[in-house]
């Protein structure tokens, strides 16, 4: 059986600060957020690797990226640590086919920023109240075995408006006890990519640990996995499908340099 290949990238920031909070935070995920991640989904249909921020290359060497078929982000806090080219790289990668699941504030991380095009900003709010989910894309593959609608005790708001493109089709809508909503699942295509962004999961509260939330995370896998990843794009058509008989006014020119980076 062919596994998908899947990488678990965290910044693994918080998990690892001095002081109450950070204790509090590894009595739900001792080995960091990843690493609980990586051994909630574990199948036999996927070969589940991880990448931190403060490891080589920033965890995503070529060798491990031009391998990843599904990658998971989670960031908060260090946003700005990710160097411009791995974005780039990892980009060209979503392109190609490469299915991305972006967690919880990495909603404003650069490479989902980079791949929506908006400022993905939103409101947000930390009290620790109550959060409903509720699915609206009935019988979609990422809700398959989920409930149409489940409850997280404890949860950081996310609420509208949500700074996203349009193009984007929702799987999930929650609400939340102080009255907001919040488009909480949602999916995009990029080229060859699919995208799935899931808002769940602050690190303070043990929404990881939920099987619900675990069961969405697993079919999003499944689901946003490519059936391959494809070769660079190629733009340029110099051969028509059918014959042009009208005269190239530009015959004579030579326009080559005008196209050179495309």
């Amino acid at each position: 059986m062919k596994k998908i290949q899947v990488t678990i990238w965290n910044e693994f920031v918080h998990e690892r600060e001095e002081g109450p909070v950070g204790d509090h935070i590894r009595t739900l995920y001792p080995e960091g957020i990843h690493a609980f991640l990586a051994k909630a989904l574990a199948a036999d249909d996927l070969e589940i690797c991880t990448g931190t921020l403060d490891e080589s290359a920033q965890g995503l060497p070529d060798e491990r990226l031009n391998r990843t078929e599904v990658l998971l982000w989670w960031g908060h806090c260090a946003h700005d640590r990710v160097d411009d080219a791995l974005v780039e790289k990892i980009r060209l990668r979503i392109l190609s086919g490469m299915g991305l699941i972006v967690l919880h504030s990495g909603h404003y991380s650069k490479i989902f920023r980079r791949m929506m095009g908006t400022s993905c900003r939103l409101r947000w709010r930390e009290v620790g109240e109550k959060e409903r989910l509720r699915v609206v894309a009935t019988g979609h593959p990422i809700v398959d075995g989920v409930p149409e609608t489940f409850a997280l005790p404890h949860s950081e708001m996310y609420g509208e408006r949500f700074d996203l493109p349009d193009d984007g089709k929702i799987i999930f809508m929650s609400w939340f006890e102080g009255g907001d909503v919040f488009r909480s699942g949602m999916l995009f295509q990029r080229d060859a990519g699919k995208i799935f962004y899931f808002s769940p999961g602050h690190e303070t509260y043990a929404i990881y640990h939920d099987a619900n939330i675990q069961r969405v995370i697993a079919n999003a896998i499944r689901f946003v996995a490519p059936a391959a990843i494809l070769p660079p794009r190629v733009t340029p058509c110099p051969e028509p499908s059918e014959p042009i008989r009208t005269p190239n006014p530009l015959a004579a020119l030579d326009t080559s340099a005008l196209h050179a980076k495309q």
